[in-house]
């Protein structure tokens, strides 16, 4: 089967062994038909670009450890953490942090591909004494980048909360698995975090967000994770009665807004229920900036 495309995506697809396995399982994964040209089998892969690449590479990752038809389910959460490489990518410049890039990955096992995926790696990486470390096995939880945005009205001095149910302080054992949120989700392929924070704004709490503050970037998590979270300010009008309940049926969201003044936001976070990070991080930056704000 001859392969055309950008010369780049061609090198993430084929790699060092361009089996017709390997063009097979891209095409079903993608679902592409070859055409012919004078009796030769013929793959286009498209024009490329760096998403399509970190696309690619993450599909063939795949390879001989997950069905074609099971990878191609997950295709959406693989286009946004694509996406999400591509961001960490162009990452700013060091300073205080070690810049060496002296990583090297000898295996990946794909452990788990559902809405979310689990890779354990086999790498060695650079000492600070300068040697390099056996090889050591981690596990890494893998999701796209995210933002958060918290709703503030400086006229009347309020926030928007949100609360619904989570998963995961239900798997810890919480009996109170609903969390006090900012307004968040994934931002999707073709998306800037900025898009995302307004997107969502309106899903999930109705509101049309005025000018965006960046609180912060950052790894929640970065021992076991790779999410990557954009935290904004969000400025905008709060009357009475703006709080409803919101979310999107088909995500099965269930999503109820807490109109609150900044001083109930706050005894809110000092009583500790207030127990999500980004949002704890988010409301110490409010409170730095608020005077200015005001």
């Amino acid at each position: 089967m001859q392969v055309i495309g950008a010369p780049a995506l061609q090198a993430a697809v084929v790699g060092t062994d361009a089996s017709p396995e390997r063009l097979s399982f891209y095409a079903e994964v993608m679902g592409l038909t070859p055409s012919e040209a004078d009796g030769t089998p013929v793959l286009d892969l498209g024009p490329g670009g760096a998403e399509a690449e970190a696309l690619a590479l993450a599909v063939m990752a795949c390879h001989g450890q997950i069905p074609a038809p099971v990878v191609r389910r997950r295709l959406p959460s693989l286009q946004v953490a694509a996406a999400s490489r591509v961001r960490a990518a162009g990452a700013a410049g060091r300073g205080l942090r070690s810049a060496t890039p002296d990583v090297a990955v000898a295996a990946v096992e794909q452990a788990h591909a559902g809405f979310f995926g689990l890779e354990v790696m086999n790498l060695r990486h650079r000492r600070f004494d300068g040697t390099m470390s056996p090889v050591i096995r981690r596990e890494v939880f893998v999701s796209g980048d995210a933002v958060t945005v918290l709703p503030y009205d400086p006229v009347r001095d309020r926030v928007l909360l949100i609360e619904q149910f989570r998963a995961g302080p239900l798997g810890r054992g919480d009996p109170l698995p609903w969390q006090l949120e900012a307004v968040a989700g994934r931002i999707d392929p073709g998306e800037t975090p900025e898009d995302c924070a307004r997107r969502e704004a309106v899903e999930e709490a109705g509101l049309v967000l005025g000018r965006l503050l960046r609180v912060g970037e950052y790894y929640p998590s970065p021992g076991a994770m790779t999410e990557y979270i954009y935290s904004f300010i969000g400025l905008c009008d709060l009357p009475d009665g703006v709080a409803g309940v919101f979310g999107q049926a088909e995500e099965a969201e269930d999503i109820r807004g807490h109109l609150l003044t900044f001083e109930a936001f706050m005894d809110a976070v000092d009583r500790g229920e207030i127990a999500n990070a980004p949002l704890l991080l988010t409301a110490l930056w409010l409170q730095r900036e608020r005077r200015r704000l005001r």
